[in-house]
């Protein structure tokens, strides 16, 4: 695979193509006195981009808008999206600009659940300034929710779990006003494609059927070429959509991660985990989990997640409907409690170290969840494997610990294998909120390193070792618990 500077990757900017209803052109707005405050090795090498590029003065100045990026054909997408709830009929990009399509030499797999290749990356630029959907907004990110982006997108993906990914953080001395003056910065994240469920809900609404088509044309041939080819594609590829959503919300419950904001705007057709804002991964397990601290009702609340997804489902089935019988809608539909429960209890049954499947396996896995309640999540989980490890159980996590005892002697595997399939399916280190918390505020500070340190250590999460202080216990006690927003 050859490795290029940043400045001659090929791009094949097809999005570019569709009808100008579907984008605006814009450029990124400079920021002033750019400077790199993070980067993936990793994911350079998704687009061919030599690693070492990073080191180069033009690599900070192109991905800041003070350069132009050769080939690239900025633009800023629309879609419209249910918030909440509520359809707000026109969004879009309000401060990312798609910079472009960069083509990779080799295919790659970019969803490791469902294994499917790709050569093409979006190039978006988070922060980029404003846009014509900005709705009077500034257009910029700040530094915390950049970096926060940056290590969930490489701790999500060394997880398994089908997420974008980011390439670089470039911070500056530009104020950006939230709560307070914070830096302002950008984010370069890279997935196969930005199309979401409110991309085709806009055009629904609109009326605009004709574009709508041509969207979903462009969807088929660019990322479901297999269901391009079946009897009735868009119900193929409707179909598609479905499971690979209950595979990644299975992926979320199975590690306890939370969202934060599942809009249909920030649902990918491609079943990835994009648009972090105020995640989180649980630490006391508390099945009403929130870390929006703007979802007061818990509308997006952990236990809530499988069946925003549905209604995001049937958000997008609804906007596909010019196109779709009622028969394929409702059978495309009805795929998706079933797909979701066959792979959640498969990634719990691979955390349990269950090789055998049996019919007891799902009131098990239910039943620990209630027991868990109050204990944390991943260290249990982690645990489990080897139970001198474990302090005392509680007496209804003791009453569990009994049933999974007796459920292990219908196992052939020896305890030493259960144990390393065990510790390869259960993280020993998660991004927590309190280290994601002080890595930012080294970084806000000036210090960098705290972030690569972090990083590199987020990229082995099933590692047990305790490296440069970053451990697998939880928030230090009397700390306190950080505050998450839209703009986190």
């Amino acid at each position: 695979m050859p490795a290029r500077p940043l400045n001659s990757l090929r791009f094949d900017n097809t999005y570019a193509q569709l009808p100008e209803t579907c984008y605006q052109l814009v450029f990124p707005t400079p920021l002033r006195d750019p400077k790199l405050a993070a980067f993936s090795p990793e994911a350079a090498r998704l687009i061919d981009l030599d690693p070492a590029a990073a080191s180069d003065p033009a690599f900070v100045r192109m991905l800041s808008g003070l350069e132009p990026l050769p080939g690239a054909w900025p633009l800023a997408q629309v879609y419209a999206g249910h918030q909440f709830g509520n359809f707000v009929p026109k969004l879009g990009d309000g401060r990312a600009i798609l910079l472009g399509e960069a083509v990779s030499e080799t295919p790659h797999i970019w969803n490791r659940r469902r294994e499917f290749g790709g050569r093409k990356w979006d190039l978006h630029l988070k922060g980029a300034g404003p846009t014509a959907y900005s709705r009077q907004f500034d257009g910029r990110a700040v530094l915390r929710s950049c970096l926060r982006e940056f290590l969930v997108s490489e701790a999500m993906e060394a997880l398994g779990i089908p997420t974008s990914r980011a390439l670089a953080v470039i911070s500056s001395s530009e104020p950006v006003f939230r709560e307070t003056p914070e830096p302002g910065s950008m984010l370069l994240r890279l997935a196969p494609c930005h199309i979401r469920i409110g991309t085709f809900e806009y055009f629904y609404f609109q009326k605009m059927y004709p574009e709508l088509q041509e969207l979903a044309d462009f969807t088929l041939h660019q990322y479901f070429p297999e269901q391009a080819q079946a009897e009735f594609p868009y119900a193929a590829m409707l179909k598609e959509i479905i499971l690979r959503t209950a595979d990644l919300i299975a992926c979320w419950q199975a590690y306890g991660f939370v969202h934060g904001v599942m809009n249909t705007d920030n649902c990918s057709v491609l079943g990835l985990t994009l648009d972090y804002g105020p995640f989180g991964f649980m630490e006391t397990f508390e099945p009403h989990k929130v870390f929006n601290h703007s979802d007061p009702s818990g509308v997006y609340a952990f236990s809530r997640q499988p069946e925003v997804g549905f209604f995001n489902l049937q958000c997008l089935t609804r906007a596909l409907s010019p196109l779709l019988t009622r028969e394929q809608a409702e059978a495309a539909l009805s795929d998706y409690e079933p797909a979701l429960a066959r792979s959640y209890l498969g990634l719990m049954a691979d955390k349990l170290g269950l090789f055998q499947r049996r019919e007891e396996d799902e009131s098990l896995v239910s039943d620990l969840l209630e027991a868990l309640q109050g204990h944390d999540y991943t260290l249990f989980m982690r645990r489990l494997a080897d139970p001198a490890t474990m302090d005392a159980p509680s007496m209804p996590l003791k009453s569990w610990m009994d049933r999974y005892q007796a459920r292990l002697k219908h196992e052939a595997a020896s305890p030493l294998d259960r144990k390393r399939h065990m510790d390869a399916c259960n993280p020993a280190v998660i991004l927590r909120t309190h280290l994601a918390q002080a890595a930012i505020d080294a970084a806000t500070a000036g210090n960098y390193g705290e972030i690569e340190k972090l990083r590199q250590r987020l990229t082995c999460p099933f590692d047990s070792r305790d490296t440069d202080g970053i451990t697998m216990g939880p928030q230090p006690p009397g700390s306190e618990e950080v505050a998450l927003s839209c703009s986190s």
